[in-house]
């Protein structure tokens, strides 16, 4: 129990995190999606 208890506020303190890394992510695709577009 205790272990599930930490593990949920372990991913609560890593939500924030993980969303912005996903974001940036996306963001560098669609940077490299568009440079391939426009070089073609």
């Amino acid at each position: 129990m205790e272990g599930k208890k930490y593990e949920i506020s372990f991913w609560n303190k890593y939500k924030k995190f993980a969303t912005t890394e996903i974001l940036m992510y996306l963001i560098m695709i669609i940077g490299i999606g568009l440079g391939i577009i426009f070089l073609i």
